[in-house]
């Protein structure tokens, strides 16, 4: 049990260190819906599923190379500095490219109407791209603290650039109180939204100073042959970065195509509801994916690795049902009223991202194998459904189309990851268990949801007989875990 005491820890740690800033800025989602038009909130979320794409892109898989092979890797000072400076080169040859064909860009990114958010684009893109290999080795040497302030003094940057220019200048003007001439001017002669992104890039150049001096440590050089190890293991998982980029963003895109930019709007913003899940995901990932690498090769790492998923899927369960069983009130201080109107895909996201989550989870069998090209193979069957889904019914039944294509994509990925894995890395995972849990999950949401969203004590009293049921069931392994040695 002390391997996972150390992976529980590692997870809490890592996941405050993520968690919180990720917390801080879903909180903006209000700022944001009270202080654009639904058209401008598209345009928001048109920049960063842009962004996401990039990303992968220019990151290239590297992040999860460097995990696989710090851990092994003699020479640690030739990894990190191979990395750091084949992402610098990346991070070159894209502002590179990206501003000797500007016009296309800007038509391509529908930047037309406000041309600044390319310059924007360019800025955030490559200073969070020189920042990812010392952000991993934060992670890879278990620097948690570090890694968490540096993560808050970027989101307290970015909150207070939003606050200043989107709720508390407006309502000074509104209200003919005076502002800083400085600050006035700059207001008036800058599209709102665009301080989105200003924020952004100013947290992110602070980031990167702060980040800057761990790197002078090592010894720099540039070995080839790491370099090809690394592209070797990381080029299929950064095709299934952009195939998940499509499951994740492209809907938006259709939508705002096939549909309105309203509509696009609307459905942005209820999606990020979903954060809930995701924040939980991405806590276990940051704890996961080190933890994984590194107890390979203990004798009981398959047993080891079953116990995770089934507690991922418990708290998992228990994490979907509260957030359907509150949906309604939590959407009040988050969301503005206007955007309302898509409250309804939430559920089903919310499922969509768990499956995404346990999808994850099984992953670990091609990451140790180094067959990563499952990775995409899984991925890029994610996206011809999503791609299909979407583009067949977004014009018959609407947005709701998108939230059901994400559902069935992440959830026959997971599937196919599940049993092409059983023969590849076969791991004792406890299926009849762990899926007994994620049906009760399935109908306790689904009964409030459609018969109770306005009785709160019976669905209440619905997510606390879950709870029992799993406390029953699970008694002795949690008080295990909990047990001093």
């Amino acid at each position: 049990m002390s391997a996972l005491k150390r992976f529980f820890k590692d997870t809490i740690i890592y996941g405050i260190a993520a968690v919180l800033p990720r917390v801080i800025n879903f909180l903006l989602v209000k700022v944001h819906t009270d202080a654009l038009p639904k058209s401008n909130y598209a345009e928001n979320a048109n920049f960063y599923i842009w962004a996401a794409l990039f990303s992968v892109l220019l990151t290239f898989g590297f992040e999860t190379a460097f995990f696989r092979f710090y851990k092994d890797e003699k020479q640690k000072d030739a990894l990190v500095s191979t990395s750091f400076i084949s992402l610098c080169i990346s991070a070159i040859i894209f502002v590179i490219a990206i501003f000797t064909f500007a016009d296309f860009f800007i038509e391509f990114f529908d930047f037309k109407t406000n041309p600044l958010q390319l310059k924007l684009f360019i800025g955030i893109m490559a200073i969070d791209t020189l920042a990812v290999i010392p952000f991993a080795f934060l992670r890879a040497s278990n620097k948690p603290i570090k890694y968490a302030t540096i993560k808050l003094i970027n989101v307290a940057i970015i909150v207070t650039i939003n606050l200043i220019f989107l709720k508390f200048i407006p309502q000074f003007l509104s209200e003919g109180k005076e502002v800083p001439s400085i600050l006035k001017n700059l207001f008036e002669n800058t599209y709102i939204v665009n301080f989105i992104f200003i924020a952004n890039i100013i947290g992110s150049i602070v980031s990167l100073l702060i980040l800057l001096p761990i790197l002078f440590r090592f010894k720099w050089s540039f070995d080839t042959s790491i370099l090809k190890k690394m592209i070797n293991y990381s080029w299929p998982i950064a095709v299934a970065g952009v195939a998940y980029v499509i499951n994740e963003n492209l809907d938006k895109i259709l939508i705002g195509r096939l549909l309105d930019k309203n509509a696009m709007g609307v459905y942005a913003a209820c999606y990020k509801l979903a954060i809930f899940m995701n924040l939980y995901i991405m806590a276990f990932r940051l704890g996961a994916e080190p933890f994984f690498f590194n107890h390979s090769t203990n004798k009981n790492a398959k047993e080891t690795y079953a116990t995770i998923l089934n507690y991922f899927i418990i708290i998992g369960a228990l994490v979907f049902v509260g957030i359907v069983v509150f949906i309604d009130i939590l959407k009040v201080p988050f969301i503005n009223k206007n955007y309302w109107d898509a409250i309804i895909i939430v559920p089903v996201v919310l499922l969509a991202n768990l499956f995404l989550g346990i999808y994850h989870n099984l992953a670990i069998w091609y990451k140790l194998t180094d067959k990563t090209r499952f990775a995409m193979y899984f991925s890029i069957i994610g996206a011809i459904i999503t791609i299909i889904f979407n583009i067949v019914f977004i014009p018959k039944i609407g947005f709701m189309a998108s939230a059901w294509a994400t559902l069935f994509a992440y959830g026959i990925m997971m599937l196919l990851s599940y049993f092409i894995g059983k023969k590849h890395y076969p791991v004792p995972y406890n299926i009849k268990r762990s899926g007994s849990y994620l049906i009760v999950s399935i109908i306790i949401s689904y009964i409030s949801f459609n018969f109770f969203r306005e009785n709160y004590w019976v669905s209440f009293g619905l997510l606390l007989l879950f709870f029992a049921l799993i406390f029953y069931n699970e008694k002795k392994e949690i008080l295990k875990i909990l047990k001093r040695n």
